[in-house]
């Protein structure tokens, strides 16, 4: 009798000790902290969405933060979650370069930072985005297609996002090749509320040039500010002037089909990225490196 009640104290014991090595085995769930000052962007939202989704998929904690355009309280963030331990931070697009404070607290705390469409900067592992340069060039060739080769045009930027940054660049770059083609002004596209800034800069513009065909065509850095141009062409009954945008959103692609001022789209793969972001992460967490500090992931040009 003696001898079964050890041997049941015995196998209590084992049980005890095999939870509690189970229990240390088993893998701390990854922490993953998004900042963005974007997120009322659709496409912005769309990738986010889509990176949380697969990174919960893969049992990560993936927690998200907008600053609504404000990139001192996007620093703020940053060092939030610098202090909170988190496994990985990544950057929903917005310029690094504007996040310094941020990033060196990061890397001296030895959290890896990653980009989706942001940028390559001190402190930043790996940013994952399209081929900018090959967006504002398609973009840009297809509104000299559509005029011709000829006449005045506007450009719509925001050079707080280095990708539309650099679309742009390349966009004048193409456009500069071009002699019959003059690029009138650039106007700075406020965020958030790109759509309705754009409508009012269009606005402004058509008031300023009344008679048909002293403006032939506005190239947008993306598709709200192209699609708030359109609405002001529209408005104004002034549908010979072409507008091109970048990134290939339900709502350009719709416009396009009509056949009327929104001629053109460079669709991005925004699932295509967040993807890129979740299989560099994971390789990170298994102690691979990323062969560089950038992928690009080529567009795709959209005219009907």
């Amino acid at each position: 009798m003696r001898n079964h009640r050890w041997l049941a104290v015995a196998f209590a014991v084992l049980a005890v000790l095999s939870l509690g090595v189970g229990c240390a085995g088993k893998p701390k769930q990854k922490t993953i902290a998004v900042v963005t000052p974007y997120m009322a962007n659709e496409t912005t939202k769309h990738v986010i969405d889509v990176f949380k989704s697969l990174g919960e998929a893969k049992g990560w904690k993936v927690n998200v933060t907008d600053t609504a355009g404000d990139f001192g309280l996007l620093v703020g963030r940053i060092q939030d979650a610098v202090t909170q331990k988190v496994d990985a931070i990544v950057l929903g697009m917005g310029d690094p370069a504007q996040m310094t404070a941020g990033l060196a607290a990061a890397k001296a705390a030895g959290i890896p930072v990653f980009g989706i469409d942001a940028g390559i900067a001190d402190g930043v592992v790996l940013n994952v985005t399209s081929d900018n340069s090959d967006l504002g060039r398609a973009s840009a060739k297809a509104l000299a297609d559509a005029i011709g080769n000829q006449g005045k045009i506007y450009m719509f930027t925001h050079d707080p996002h280095p990708g539309v940054r650099e679309r742009a660049a390349a966009a004048a770059e193409y456009f500069a090749g071009i002699p019959g083609i003059t690029i009138v002004d650039k106007k700075h596209i406020e965020v958030p509320g790109p759509l309705d800034n754009a409508r009012k800069l269009t606005q402004d513009i058509l008031t300023a040039t009344p008679r048909k065909g002293e403006i032939a065509g506005i190239w947008a850095g993306w598709d709200e500010p192209a699609m708030g141009a359109v609405q002001a062409i529209q408005a104004a009954g002034r549908d010979e002037i072409k507008v091109v945008g970048i990134d290939g959103t339900d709502f350009a692609r719709a416009e396009i089909a009509k056949k009327g001022s929104f001629i053109a789209t460079v669709a991005q793969d925004f699932d295509g990225m967040a993807q890129a972001t979740i299989d560099a992460l994971d390789s990170w967490f298994k102690g691979e490196k990323p062969a560089s500090d950038v992928v690009k992931i080529p567009g795709k040009l959209v005219t009907e």
